[in-house]
């Protein structure tokens, strides 16, 4: 069974990266209680690549623990977080080769539809201090979600066990 273990929310900031300044939304941070779904993204949450990200058809990016586990394994690293892979839902049970565009899911009362595949940039790779993410990301067939707010919702709440 499919279970939400985090909402992450982040704000675009500059940072420096090959000596130049990027912009970017990709640090997203768990939150406590509940957000608003909206049309384009989630309250406290934006994009800084409009061109590349975010719109009604990529307003949440989702991700699964399962792959944090293999980039961990893959990558030999521990320090991974929620929202590390720039994700606003972190999930279980939702993997990439299983997932279909058109599947819907309800959190709460809100209820979100699955649009395409990430889209994945150069972005993840300074999160991740790992210049092969994108590359990587798409040939280990991991790269999450994206999904689109399907109707008018309400509130989420993050669901713990």
């Amino acid at each position: 069974m499919a279970r939400l273990l985090s909402v992450n929310v982040g704000l675009p900031r500059e940072v420096q990266w090959n000596g130049k300044t990027v912009r970017t939304a990709v640090w997203k941070f768990p939150v406590k209680g509940r957000r608003m779904a909206r049309k384009l993204n989630i309250d406290g949450d934006a994009q800084a690549d409009l061109a590349g990200h975010g719109g009604e058809q990529r307003a949440v990016f989702v991700y699964q623990i399962e792959s944090y586990h293999y980039w961990e394994h893959f990558l030999g690293r521990s320090d991974f977080s929620f929202g590390q892979f720039g994700e606003n839902f972190t999930v279980e049970g939702l993997p990439d080769d299983e997932v279909c565009i058109g599947d819907r899911y309800r959190i709460g009362d809100a209820v979100f539809e699955v649009t395409q595949p990430r889209v994945t940039c150069y972005r993840v790779a300074i999160r991740m201090n790992e210049p092969r993410m994108p590359a990587l990301l798409v040939e280990h067939r991991r790269p999450g979600f994206y999904s689109a707010c399907c109707r008018k919702v309400k509130l989420l709440r993050v669901m713990t066990s």
